[in-house]
């Protein structure tokens, strides 16, 4: 997705957001703020990706705060409230007369625990409130019936992760996939380095995920979304190789959009107009969207 002019206060917001979040020192915020604006004004292309202009960004931030993960403390509280929600979870799974369809839902909703930016949570134990609600609202824009038709055929599936916090609910929809289509190979993808609030390696071992995909690889670099041109070769190649791509979140589809990828199905919380009109789907909503 190219860059729009209504990004440029959104990514304000969450720099801002993030610099409050790492230092207390004003010498430190004022020179990230700089850092930041002066990358800004560097970097900034109408015509350029959204996510790679971000990337840019918030690593000069990162780099004058000296510090490589400000969001640390928010990551380990996203990952604690969404674990507190995953008996009522595992329960509407469960329940469902359609347990994939369901756990595709949750997962969704997990994509609200994003920070910093408008339509996502001020703190990660809003999910907890809003949780039933977002149920509630269903999804607003619904391919499932062509994805689980495209899944009926599928041997390999490439799943890019998003947030911390919904990852663990990421886990109980690919043990649903694994049900639904039992020769179907997963191989999960997380950050290569911590990047916003963004699951790493660290979450996929901690949340076990070795028992639900046959591999876990990392985008092997600093990245919002996904950076193409420094992934390792063996994802580039499970890339090529791939029957279906899984996109979880917005960083994602800002960056796979830019490519010829296909097919490649979305499930994202549309949390902002420029995603939305990108998608031409509802803003403020659960969405299930393929691209062939």
């Amino acid at each position: 997705m190219k860059i729009q002019d209504a990004c440029i206060p959104c990514l304000v917001k969450r720099i801002l957001y993030e610099i409050q979040q790492s230092s207390s020192d004003d010498t430190v915020k004022t020179k990230a703020v700089r850092s930041a604006a002066s990358c800004l004004s560097k970097t900034y292309d109408p015509n350029g990706c959204s996510a790679v202009i971000a990337t840019k960004i918030h690593k000069s931030v990162y780099t004058a705060l000296d510090d490589i993960d400000p969001y640390h403390a928010l990551k380990k509280r996203s990952n604690e409230i969404a674990t507190t929600l995953l008996p009522t979870v595992e329960k509407m799974v469960k329940d469902s007369k359609d347990p994939l369809y369901t756990s595709m839902l949750c997962a969704i909703i997990g994509n609200m625990l994003d920070f910093g930016i408008d339509g996502a949570s001020a703190q990660p134990e809003m999910l907890l409130d809003v949780f039933e609600e977002a149920v509630q609202q269903g999804v607003g824009y619904d391919d499932y019936p062509k994805i689980k038709k495209l899944l009926l055929n599928a041997h390999h599936l490439l799943f890019f992760t998003d947030n911390c916090g919904e990852i663990v609910f990421d886990k109980i929809l690919i043990r649903e996939l694994k049900y639904a289509f039992p020769r179907l190979k997963v191989s999960l993808i997380v950050k290569g380095e911590p990047v916003l609030s963004d699951a790493t390696m660290k979450d996929a071992v901690e949340f076990g995920f070795d028992t639900v995909v046959d591999e876990i690889l990392t985008t092997g670099c600093f990245a919002v979304g996904v950076d193409f041109d420094h992934l390792s070769p063996l994802v580039k190649h499970r890339l090529k190789e791939a029957d279906i791509i899984l996109c979880k979140g917005m960083a994602n589809y800002e960056s796979f959009s830019e490519t010829s990828y296909r097919p490649v199905m979305y499930l994202l919380r549309s949390k902002c107009r420029p995603i939305a009109d990108s998608m031409n789907v509802p803003v403020n909503s659960n969405i299930i969207k393929l691209y062939e």
